[in-house]
């Protein structure tokens, strides 16, 4: 247990969490929306600080993350906890835990022995993944400081409902992110996530202006967010706010926890989604759980730059100084010291 950052103090030894976009007023004795920050007689605690659900060394595209140092390995950290309740949660088991189990399990793992096993297993970079990462927010901070003091860069795989303040803080310590943009119709994220759609819009467009290179990915689930003008909506917004090279990760559900009497995305949803991301002025769109290899081709010329099968880079042509080798057109990423 540690006192947690980014909350105030209100009367009758309330308090209101500052950490993410719930803002939650909690009772003494009670616990916010998450389930794993604490309010002791007026003071807040976080219950999940150096206790890890999960770790495992990853390829960084199965975060996935396709135009930062592609063929790098991640050291993935997970505790347990999220601000969300999806009901298509595909790591039900650990993110609801608090929730669903009201227990909080996991192995401590100091932030120094996280960067130790990673530079171990010859990491590049460590990932705040599986669960929701600003939820043990305190953890993650502590540990990206280590990890950058010893050469390792931070990635964040999020929901994107942070706060602005927890994202201040942060951000100088973030190299990129992937933000599961679950929709882009705000009574989809109220009925099945218990959120909003606003504060997850505004924090893309904070990691864009922070210089924090960004990746979106998008769980296409029949008949809850695959319409053809939803889909160009949330297109045209990545291509308006942050940029036409911008990744976007169009992905197939599989029927998962509380929606399992949804059918699984027909391939054909997912390929004319990757139509629509063309046609809106997207460079980059990535199908997502098809048995198929991907691209990445140059937004200038067209030449094939970089060829995957599943999360095994092939094929690697884009410079260290993040150009077409044909043309020379710039390719959005960061792949100066790329590979394992």
């Amino acid at each position: 247990m540690k006192k947690a950052l980014l909350f105030e103090s209100l009367d009758n030894n309330r308090v209101r969490c500052r950490l993410c976009a719930h803002y939650c007023v909690i009772a003494p004795g009670r616990r916010g929306i998450c389930q794993v920050r604490e309010n002791r007689n007026g003071v807040l605690y976080t219950l999940v600080y150096g206790r890890t659900i999960s770790r495992n060394v990853d390829p960084i595209e199965k975060k996935p993350l396709y135009h930062f140092l592609p063929g790098s390995r991640a050291f993935s950290i997970a505790a347990p906890g999220c601000n969300f309740h999806c009901d298509w949660c595909q790591n039900w088991e650990i993110s609801q835990q608090p929730r669903e189990g009201q227990i909080i399990a996991g192995q401590e793992l100091a932030p120094e022995a996280v960067v130790k096993e990673a530079l171990a297993a010859g990491c590049r970079s460590v990932a705040y993944t599986y669960t929701e990462p600003t939820v043990f927010f305190e953890y993650c901070l502590d540990t990206a400081r280590c990890a950058r003091d010893n050469g390792l860069r931070n990635v964040f795989i999020s929901n994107g409902y942070m706060s602005a303040e927890m994202l201040a803080q942060l951000h100088p310590w973030l190299d990129a992110a992937n933000i599961d943009l679950k929709a882009f119709r705000d009574t989809t994220y109220q009925r099945f996530a218990g959120g909003r759609l606003q504060p997850v819009l505004d924090n893309l467009k904070r990691l864009h202006d922070y210089g924090i290179w960004t990746e979106v990915t998008t769980l296409l689930i029949p008949g809850l967010n695959d319409s053809a003008a939803e889909l160009r909506e949330l297109a045209e917004f990545m291509v308006r706010e942050l940029g036409p090279e911008t990744p976007w990760h169009v992905s197939r559900f599989f029927p998962q926890y509380k929606q399992n009497d949804r059918p699984p995305t027909p391939p054909q949803t997912i390929l004319e989604a990757v139509e629509i991301g063309r046609a809106a002025g997207l460079q980059y769109i990535y199908p997502g759980n098809l048995a198929q290899k991907t691209q990445t081709r140059c937004p200038g010329c067209g030449a094939v730059l970089i060829e995957r099968d599943g999360f095994r880079v092939g094929l690697m042509r884009v410079t260290t100084a993040s150009c077409c080798p044909e043309c020379g057109a710039q390719v959005g990423g960061i792949w100066g010291d790329a590979g394992p």
